[in-house]
């Protein structure tokens, strides 16, 4: 089987799935599209992902894009048995709230955080917005919080596919320069994170 991955290293949308390929040790060509690699607008490219968005995932003559369903996918075709995607139907439903959670509440100040600091030169920055972002931010991750308050995981006891959705904004939000609000058991999900190679050497590189 040919497996390709197509994005940027530095998108969280494609680190998440790098992430969990190296974890489940499943071998695959990695091809940059997308930011200053452009691409993406090609007619061959929107053939494949009509979003024009990172990642695409290709297996031979199959495609898929949006990265929380390519994560699903590798695990249900290539790693059913794996404690990430747990096959009762209540534990999985609780990862799946995880990673939508994701998407609808940290996804939009987090970018606004992430993009005011680091993709914005300074003399064009919005301090004020980036302040009223991180705020917001700092109110998802309490929401985080309280959940790792009872459990090492978003979803348990053991990672499942619910940590890899926020794991890269994790690191970025330990990792850019700002003063950050102290939220409890934050950093000590982080720093098991960190223990796992694949998220080490794939997730938690330089902030840009």
């Amino acid at each position: 089987m040919q497996r390709i991955l197509w994005g940027r290293a530095t998108s969280s949308n494609v680190m998440k799935v790098i992430w969990l390929l190296e974890e489940l040790s499943l071998p695959y060509d990695r091809i940059d599209v997308g930011g200053a690699f452009g691409k993406t607008d090609t007619p061959e490219y929107r053939a494949m992902n009509p979003t024009g968005l990172v990642p695409t995932l290709q297996e031979d003559h199959f495609t898929l894009w949006e990265s929380n369903a390519i994560l699903r996918y590798l695990c249900t075709a290539h790693a059913p048995d794996s404690p990430f995607w747990p096959q009762r139907p209540q534990a999985r439903a609780n990862v799946d709230r995880w990673m939508d959670a994701q998407q609808t509440v940290l996804n939009r100040p987090m970018s606004l955080v992430f993009w005011g600091l680091v993709r914005t030169p300074p003399e064009k920055r919005d301090a004020a917005e980036i302040q009223q972002a991180v705020t917001e931010t700092a109110r998802v991750w309490l929401m985080v919080s309280a959940q790792l308050a009872h459990h090492p995981y978003l979803a348990g006891d053991e990672l499942t596919l619910a940590d890899f959705p926020w794991g890269p904004h994790l690191h970025r939000w330990f990792n850019m320069a700002f003063e950050r609000p102290e939220v409890p058991h934050l950093r000590a999900w982080y720093d098991r994170l960190l223990e796992r190679p694949a998220y080490k050497a794939y997730v938690a590189g330089p902030v840009v």
